[in-house]
């Protein structure tokens, strides 16, 4: 039967376009990953990455989010983490101006719009900003020189080296960008983006199996925990990515001719992780920078302040217990944080009220609002849960086994677990309903 699922798949002219549009796009993006930013010494950019601290932890995330292209330094360096970063900014400027949120309650389909545009016209400042930040950031973490062949600044003969280096940047973050919302318009629906930072996550895993393979340990064994650790892992993953919270709605009965027809009794979905793997980021961005600005004082000739920043690269380093259990925490405060920030976007006492429905046994409006809340608060106690587990495990793993290869174990980060599980949940639905809305039988596709 899933012979005859793929094989429906392929010979449906739409879909099968759709999918060779995504692939041809992909592959695309993944050759413009190889193009180097001019002026980038690569031989300084991988002596950085080889070290260890809290420094290559925070790179590591950038990594993740730009597809691996980090790493080399390309002009798709920065992956379309500066969108994402505008995307949260807008998120959560939502609820502050009151202009937004007014706009976002009485058309929300204008007001994606709005938020679309803005978050657009955001991500260009944002991509100036963390090119400079990088820059910055690896000349920082050199033992000497400079990770550019030329003298970084805006004055002189380094003005047009330092522009072009800092637009081509930027140009591949928008490249990025645009190849994901082709993606999402020709290709396979709405997916445009999390295919992006998928290609580049599913890239590295070669990498981490060879680093297994060649770690000098029996092969069997590693990989034989590795497939009960990933297979662990991803059941949660599913498990709680698809937890819901049905809460009971009841929606008026309507009138037809002369009748009135029944309420109608309905559930109202309420996701137990809502924030996804947004916490995930923050934090370990948030911990990471401590240990960073550091180094900058370890060398003070301030005796206290040297002795201060020495505690504080131990304390934040990635191999230290009250680091994992700090991030624990952080992950925890974060993911309440974030989904009580979404939650309050969908207004759901007003949405409720307006269509004349109401949850038993709970006031229209106000009350149901503040119902709805508490429900949402204690399942996503489960949720935040489920994150900090999964995001501290690695470090866990790393220092518990006596190898130097728990982390490797996952064959990328717990952020970019949860990506690749949540995108091929979602490409497979997206796939389904399409099968589904060109007349395929849905016994063929679930075989």
């Amino acid at each position: 039967m899933k012979r005859s699922a793929w094989r429906y798949l392929w010979t449906s002219v739409d879909i099968r376009k759709k999918l060779l549009i995504t692939l041809s796009l992909l592959i695309l993006y993944r050759f413009a990953a190889n193009i180097p930013v001019p002026g980038i010494n690569r031989d300084v950019i991988a002596s950085i990455f080889q070290q260890q601290g809290a420094a290559s932890s925070l790179l590591g995330v950038f990594d993740l989010l730009s597809g691996g292209t980090l790493s080399n330094f390309s002009i798709l360096a920065m992956g379309v983490y500066p969108y994402i970063t505008a995307q949260i900014i807008i998120q959560l400027l939502i609820p502050i101006i009151p202009s937004l949120e007014r706009r976002m309650q009485e058309n929300p389909k204008e007001g994606r719009k709005l938020m679309e545009k803005w978050t657009v016209l955001l991500t260009i400042p944002m991509g100036a900003l963390s090119a400079l930040g990088q820059i910055q950031l690896f000349n920082q973490l050199t033992t000497g020189g400079s990770i550019l062949n030329y003298q970084f600044g805006f004055t002189g003969a380094n003005l047009l080296p330092t522009l072009t280096t800092l637009i081509s940047m930027i140009g591949g973050t928008m490249l990025g960008i645009w190849l994901g919302e082709l993606i999402s318009e020709y290709g396979v629906p709405n997916q445009g983006l999390s295919l992006i930072i998928f290609a580049g996550i599913v890239s590295r895993i070669p990498v981490n199996l060879y680093r297994l393979i060649v770690s000098g340990q029996s092969v069997a064994i590693l990989f034989t925990l590795m497939a009960a650790i990933l297979a662990v892992t991803i059941f949660a993953i599913i498990f709680v990515q698809q937890g819901r919270r049905n809460v009971p709605v009841l929606f008026p009965g309507r009138r037809v001719g002369s009748r009135m027809s029944m309420p109608v009794r309905s559930n109202l979905p309420l996701m137990i992780n809502m924030a996804g793997m947004i916490p995930l980021i923050f934090a370990q961005t948030i911990l990471s920078l401590p240990a960073i600005l550091a180094q900058f004082f370890i060398n003070s000739k301030t005796e206290w302040l040297a002795n201060f920043a020495s505690v504080m690269q131990r304390t934040f380093s990635p191999t230290s217990i009250w680091y994992i259990v700090i991030y624990f925490l952080f992950v925890l405060l974060l993911t309440f944080f974030y989904t009580e920030v979404l939650f309050e976007q969908q207004n759901y006492g007003d949405s409720l009220k307006r269509q004349g429905a109401q949850i038993p046994g709970v006031v229209r409006g106000a009350a149901t609002e503040r119902y709805l809340s508490k429900v949402q608060r204690r399942i996503t106690l489960v949720g935040a849960l489920f994150l900090a587990v999964v995001a501290t495990l690695p470090y866990v793993l790393q220092i518990a086994l006596p190898l130097n290869i728990g982390s490797n174990l996952f064959l990328v980060s717990a952020s970019g677990l949860i990506i690749v599980v949540g995108v091929v949940r979602d490409t497979f639905n997206i796939i389904e309903t399409e099968l589904k809305l060109h007349g395929y039988d849905e016994s063929l596709i679930k075989g």
